[in-house]
């Protein structure tokens, strides 16, 4: 009697098998730890300057239409709007971006507190002590109630990211301080680090409130039970590292052309899918984080991209590389951090509960750029 051959595994097991052993999505190698490391001290730099931002916008620029001076972190100098004019800046647009896309996909209880009654009253009650004084604002919201609520439910998204970087950025220059002390040599190690201040920060609280006129008003108060891992990091993982958006230019928003999925739940556009070579093209907005990034390369990454066939030519690139590299250990640490059960348990049912959790998140990521980081590459 013929019977049916086993089921083939699945081409990219090896990988559940790692990460079972300690390891991580990204294997380890030298040549690995130092990209990961050194791209993330100039990612950590980075988003300091983006969380500090987007504080500034949620609190100081609450409920300004034309806020023609946000990125000035309320220091406006005529030597500070021509670098502005002329470039010389980070790119905060970038931030605002990322901002935008955990305000559309959603997720966590951040965005479930967002449609609740209790919000819309709390919204309403400031946006009324903002108006008050401005004719013009306040027939708006006469004529269109719901138009500023919703600018108040970005504005709590600008907030939430930037608490949620707030926490990221000491997170990954900590990782180098540690890396130049010998304390980090290998892959699993900087998984473990990051990991770590995920479990640190996993119910720190994610509050915002704004100041009117010398009163506080609660927007997203204490009481909501808002904490950074399950209602930032992990919708944030979801929504930027994940889904994203298509970028502008590569595909057709045309409905007709079917070539963006009707469905968000399908998008597959985020850092761990989307391919480096466009970086560094007009209207690709990855582009933005790599040229702030460039600007605070360790010595030692900046000589390795230095090195390659083309130098500098391809560096934004190259940067983006070694940025999907790092993220794909961030994704590893948020992984292990949610896993149903410890990873080094015994018990049989929790072992196997725990490799169907990681064989769900391999088959998820089987279509980014997971196979291709398994192998060795020059960044020539």
């Amino acid at each position: 009697m013929l019977t049916a051959p086993p089921p083939a595994a699945h081409p990219l097991a090896y990988i559940v098998d790692r990460i079972e052993s300690g390891g991580a999505l990204l294997p380890d190698t030298p040549e690995n730890v130092v990209e990961v490391v050194g791209i993330l001290k100039s990612y950590g730099v980075v988003l300091d300057a983006y969380w500090r931002n987007l504080i500034y916008i949620s609190e100081h620029q609450f409920l300004v239409l034309f806020p023609f001076f946000k990125y000035f972190n309320g220091e406006i100098t005529t030597a500070k709007l021509l670098r502005h004019w002329w470039h010389d800046r980070i790119n905060y647009e970038f931030a605002e971006y990322c901002m935008k896309g955990m305000f559309w996909h959603g997720g966590g209880g951040l965005d479930a507190f967002l449609d609740t009654p209790e919000f819309v009253n709390l919204a309403k009650t400031a946006i009324r002590a903002k108006v008050k004084s401005n004719p013009l604002m306040s027939g708006l919201n006469q004529i269109f109630p719901d138009f500023l609520v919703e600018q108040v439910r970005q504005l709590c998204y600008y907030s939430g990211l930037g608490q949620f970087w707030r926490v990221m950025s000491p997170m990954f220059l900590t990782l180098s301080d540690r890396y130049d002390r010998g304390e980090i040599q290998t892959i699993a190690d900087v998984v473990a680090h990051v990991k770590q201040g995920l479990v640190d920060a996993a119910a720190l609280p994610i509050t915002y409130a704004v100041n009117i006129d010398g009163k506080s008003y609660d927007l997203l108060p204490a009481s909501a039970g808002l904490t950074f891992l399950p209602d930032t990091a992990l919708p944030y993982v979801e929504a930027v590292f994940l889904r994203s958006f298509p970028f502008f230019g590569t595909v057709s928003y045309n409905a007709q052309a079917h070539q963006i999925s009707a469905n968000q739940a399908d998008f597959n556009y985020g850092a761990l899918f989307a391919d480096p070579l466009p970086i560094g093209g007009g209207g690709i907005p990855p582009t933005l984080l790599m040229q702030d990034m460039r600007h605070f390369l360790p010595d030692y990454l900046h000589k390795i991209y230095q090195q390659g066939l083309r130098g500098e030519d391809d560096l934004r690139v190259k940067i983006c590389l070694s940025f999907q590299k790092s993220m794909f250990c961030v994704t590893t640490a948020a992984i292990l951090g949610t896993l149903p059960h410890p990873l080094d348990t015994t018990d049989l049912a929790q072992q196997q509960s725990n490799r169907a959790y990681l064989e769900a998140w391999v088959e998820r990521l089987s279509p980014s750029r997971l196979p291709r980081v398994q192998e060795y590459f020059s960044l020539d």
